[in-house]
């Protein structure tokens, strides 16, 4: 089969009339929610990780073969995507790194929240701020919802120590690549197809943990790799699926209640964090959470 009609068969385009989350039926809801559960839980995998860098170089390899094997699937995209991918890629990279830091310095139940819920106020103010787009009264409230779900995270415990703010930094600048990518990806999935894009920004992004990791580690890393082999690679197959169901989802309905349907995934990674890492979850922690995922409904809201 040839790589447009295979693409074609995997996502088909969307029915006319099905413009929404709603109009798409319930079967889009459960696919996003099933998305949000896989991101929080490869998180969850990599943070719990006994070395934290083998698992994100574990999460990388599987990028890397996943990648390798769509670019041969489907061929290169055409010129006009190639800043956008190569632009994403970096983007992706520097998001793997800052938030490896989040999750070496910090808790996962703190510092995932704060990475997933920085990303849509962000997006938010710079298209309010640099493209001039006036933000409806929602989406205005949706930020300061947002802002003070956030600062209830930072304050959960009473004001943040010195190493406490070490560790936010790095959620925090997670989030803005998360935005910055966001963004990027807005526009540069509609100058390739969308398996086209994605196999290549995999395979960009893929080696670039496993060669940090081989760098630091030299002949010990296959050694070190070993124990964790299974859960590392798993944690890169459920963090592809998650964006391969993303995608899925975006065909067949409308971009901004699904991505306020994705980040669903604060709330499974603070339970997650809870139950099988052994973190305190508590009600303060509960309600930010929720406080954050309803700003990001606010702003998806038209």
């Amino acid at each position: 089969m040839a790589a447009p009609a295979l693409q074609h068969a995997l996502f088909p385009p969307l029915a006319d009339g099905a413009q929404s989350t709603q109009g798409a039926g319930t079967t889009v809801v459960v696919v996003v929610l099933c998305s949000a559960l896989l991101h929080a839980a490869w998180n969850a995998i990599a943070h719990g990780s006994a070395d934290r860098l083998n698992g994100f170089a574990l999460i990388g390899i599987a990028y890397t073969a996943v990648g390798t094997v769509g670019v041969v699937a489907f061929g290169p995209p055409p010129g006009s995507a190639w800043p956008y991918i190569v632009v994403s890629a970096i983007l992706e990279v520097a998001y793997q790194l800052l938030l490896l830091a989040s999750y070496q310095l910090g808790q996962f139940s703190q510092a995932y929240p704060l990475a997933r819920g920085t990303s849509p106020w962000v997006v938010a103010l710079v298209s309010a701020t640099l493209l001039d787009q006036r933000l409806p009264l929602t989406q205005l409230a949706g930020v300061v919802v947002i802002s003070l779900g956030l600062m209830g995270l930072v304050f959960i415990g009473g004001r943040p120590g010195r190493a406490q703010a070490i560790a936010l930094l790095p959620a925090f600048g997670t989030g803005l690549a998360i935005a910055g990518y966001t963004l990027v990806d807005g526009v540069g999935v509609h100058h390739a197809p969308v398996l086209t894009y994605a196999a290549w920004l995999f395979l960009l992004q893929g080696p670039v943990l496993p060669l940090i990791a081989l760098a630091k580690k030299g002949r010990a890393l296959p050694g070190q790799l070993r124990p964790s082999l299974v859960t590392g690679l798993a944690g890169g197959v459920a963090s592809l699926a998650a964006y391969g169901l993303v995608l899925w989802a975006q065909t067949r309905g409308a971009l901004a209640p699904i991505a306020a349907l994705r980040e669903t995934s604060i709330v499974f990674g603070a339970v997650i964090g809870a139950v099988f890492l052994g973190e305190r979850f508590g009600s303060s922690r509960a309600a930010a959470s929720a406080v954050v995922v309803l700003g990001i409904v606010l702003i998806n809201l038209h």
